[in-house]
């Protein structure tokens, strides 16, 4: 996501950076693949930047604003992690009144091959529409959600826990119906509408390559949950049974079988 979120700055941009010190040789692929411009280190990127659009893992999301703080960096700082309002208002402390931060969430997914998520924004008026600029004409949409820090965080992780949680449940539906050979017959009663994830089984395959970045998601969304005095434990089991395919991060070639394979170990 960041990487394709960046080439789409890059249209609007004068330059786009990215940080390459410990950074994977995918990153890099990723990086160079998107045009953009690779620094030594953190603080030459935040020297030379008017704005940091932060999307990472959502556990490094603090860490990465601290370490943006210490080098007292005076832009504008999207915090664009699928994290909870407590913890975004948490960074927001970390920046101000060095930097101003601006509360964002991604819906969708990367804009690449025809898509277009929507980068939804709260924050000072004035300076969102600085970043709704910096998108324009670009596979990225922008929305507004007013001023109030924590709003487009909400709405990213009650999408996200809507969204992921009915894929982990369509894993373990055919998982149940295979183990009783009754799977191609579950799938072809889904077929029947439309709009049942039940009816996209191959879609099992790319939930489990996308689990171990899934599952912190849900357990933010739980914790927002439990914040909004609302049960969180079915957030959180989700993301429990997304913790079993720690092994199939990224996996390309991973099939229903091996998916559901995985799902079934203890």
């Amino acid at each position: 996501m960041g990487a394709a979120v960046a080439a789409c700055a890059a249209t609007n941009a004068a330059e786009v950076l990215w940080c390459e010190e410990g950074r994977s040789t995918a990153s890099v692929k990723r990086a160079a693949r998107a045009g953009l411009t690779p620094v030594a280190t953190l603080a030459e990127l935040l020297d030379r930047s008017d704005f940091v659009i932060s999307l990472c893992p959502p556990a490094a999301a603090e860490d990465l604003a601290r370490d943006v703080a210490g080098h007292r960096f005076a832009g504008v700082y999207v915090e664009a992690n699928a994290i909870n309002p407590e913890r975004t208002k948490r960074i927001v402390a970390l920046l101000e009144p060095d930097a101003t931060v601006v509360d964002g969430g991604v819906v969708g997914s990367p804009p690449v091959g025809g898509k277009t998520p929507t980068l939804y924004l709260s924050g000072p008026a004035d300076v969102t529409a600085r970043i709704e600029a910096l998108f324009a004409g670009t596979a990225v949409r922008t929305a507004m959600l007013g001023t109030e820090i924590g709003k487009a965080s909400a709405l990213k992780l009650s999408y996200a826990g809507f969204q992921k949680t009915s894929r982990v449940l369509v894993a373990l539906a055919v998982g149940m119906a295979r183990e009783h050979g009754v799977d191609q017959e579950l799938i072809e009663v889904a077929s029947r509408r439309t709009d049942s994830y039940l009816a996209e089984p191959e879609y099992v395959a790319k939930t489990a390559a996308r689990a171990w970045r899934w599952g912190p998601e849900l357990e933010e969304a739980a914790d927002t949950l439990a914040a909004a005095g609302l049960p969180p434990e079915m957030l959180r089991a989700a993301a429990s049974t997304l913790a079993r395919w720690h092994d199939a991060k990224d996996d390309s070639e991973l099939t229903l079988t091996d998916a559901l394979d995985q799902l079934a170990q203890p």
